[in-house]
């Protein structure tokens, strides 16, 4: 027994029968015991470790409950085949590392992060606790596998009023982000369908088409949006698109191309658009733009957005509206699939919207982002011509084109270096194609208060050796 067990430590916060069921399961996947070895018996290992049978006892159980010996009537126990077993173990020591903490930037112009000092928490606490109720019990079970209809007629209803979406509750998905839309809709278009995507766009997506192993083409975008007459020379059935505020340029579709796209949809049978709608709340320039899907009259717009930027990402709620004939092929394509999201939280949005907060929220963000954009550009301003901006009609981020002989990746990479964060635009790119040839970085400003905006981009600019005109 000395070969292979060491003695236990009595003095450590490990109880003892755990520490010889680690060492004895350690002898064992290491091949010290082979299989078929009798092990000593209770009364014996009691006496050599000088420990008491129950804890020999609890340390055998354990093995035997995950395999490793076996327990053999009036004759005592016996090491195990765990070839399997040991080779899981094994992988799982090699990647048990502790996790790797992400860098966080004194600086981050990250486009997706969101003024989190003005959620409106009364409100949306209130919600909260009056869901949390005993009244509330059948929300502990499972709802509607595309969301409860409540929220989704909340949300039709809005979509409609604020964007010209036509749809019932009954069209509408409802799940737990876009990442885990979007295979959905993967899957109900069939595999033999051809991707168009934007180039440059959003690489999360593109991620999705190339996990599930469909086919992609990129299509050039311009200052217009998505260059449609390229779209045409491709052998292509979908077109995914950002037409409000395309991501990254900023780029809105024209009212051409928006015509445009929809010929191409209805010109052949199982043509599609994938509008994602991510952003277009925050509109700071004239009247909303119109969706393709209100526009649509051949059913061929699959329109899909998310809360992630109204309201919070964390609240992972996301939602797609079908065509009618596509709702139907849907419902047969996932009988058995549940809504991803806890009914709690929908119930909590849906009143949320009921009585209108979500409105209230969104026109007081509105102004909010509308001030810190005018703080940056009136910031920016002072670096032209070394500096213009582009993409600043919507959203929460604008696209920097530096006058520098660096690269955009030379420029995030001189950021860096001053534990400042922005994205080169490049990264967003399919091909080298379209690559302007000045340098062009992405940068976000919701997540800032607006009187650190001009600290931020004077320390941007200094990491760019850019002075001020």
């Amino acid at each position: 027994m000395d070969i292979w067990l060491n003695p236990v430590d009595k003095s450590s916060s490990t109880p003892l029968y755990e520490q010889l069921y680690r060492e004895m399961k350690e002898a064992i996947i290491r091949g010290d015991l082979v299989v078929g070895t009798k092990l000593p018996s209770k009364r014996q290992l009691a006496e050599f470790l000088t420990l008491s049978q129950t804890t020999i006892e609890l340390a055998y159980g354990q093995l035997v409950a995950e395999g490793f010996i076996k327990a053999v009537a009036r004759s005592g126990y016996y090491v195990e085949q765990v070839e399997e077993l040991a080779l899981a173990d094994e992988i799982r020591l090699k990647h048990d590392q502790p996790e790797v903490i992400k860098h966080t930037y004194s600086i981050d112009f990250n486009s997706g992060r969101i003024d989190t000092s003005s959620f409106p928490f009364n409100q949306w606490r209130k919600y909260a606790k009056d869901v949390l109720d005993e009244t509330s019990r059948d929300l502990l079970l499972l709802g509607h596998p595309q969301g409860d209809v409540e929220l989704r007629q909340e949300i039709a209803n809005y979509i409609y009023s604020s964007r010209g979406v036509r749809c019932t509750a009954k069209q509408i998905v409802i799940g737990s982000g876009t990442e885990q839309l979007m295979p959905l809709l993967i899957r109900l278009l069939g595999k033999q369908v051809v991707f168009a995507i934007e180039n440059p766009g959003y690489p999360m997506t593109h991620h999705i088409f190339a996990n599930y192993d469909r086919e992609t083409v990129a299509v050039p975008v311009d200052e217009d949006g998505m260059q449609v007459a390229e779209l045409e020379k491709k052998q292509a059935s979908v077109a995914y698109v950002t037409p409000s505020h395309q991501f990254p340029t900023g780029a809105i579709l024209s009212a051409s191309r928006r015509v445009q796209l929809l010929n191409w949809a209805s010109a052949k049978e199982g043509r599609y658009i994938i509008e994602d709608d991510y952003d277009s709340e925050f509109r700071y320039v004239g009247k909303p733009i119109p969706s393709l899907q209100g526009m649509d009259q051949s059913e061929r717009v699959i329109y899909i957005s998310t809360f992630s930027k109204s309201l919070m990402p964390s609240l992972r709620i996301a939602y797609f509206v079908l065509p009618m004939h596509l709702l139907h092929a849907y419902r047969k394509t996932f009988p058995y699939y549940s809504s991803t999201v806890p009914r709690l939280d929908q119930h909590v949005l849906a009143q949320f919207m009921r009585d209108g907060h979500f409105s209230k929220h969104l026109n007081r963000m509105r102004k909010l982002y509308r001030k810190k954009l005018e703080k940056l550009t009136q910031v920016l301003e002072a670096f032209k011509p070394s500096v213009h901006i582009s993409g600043e009609q919507a959203g929460m981020h604008i696209v920097l084109t530096v006058d520098s002989e660096a690269t955009d990746r030379e420029l995030v990479e001189l950021a860096k270096q001053k534990d400042i964060r922005v994205y080169a635009l490049s990264d967003y790119h399919q091909s080298t194609q379209n690559i302007p040839s000045k340098p062009q970085v992405l940068i976000g400003f919701g997540g800032f208060e607006e009187e650190a905006i001009a600290p931020a981009v004077e320390a941007l600019m200094n990491a760019w050796h850019i002075k001020k005109a």
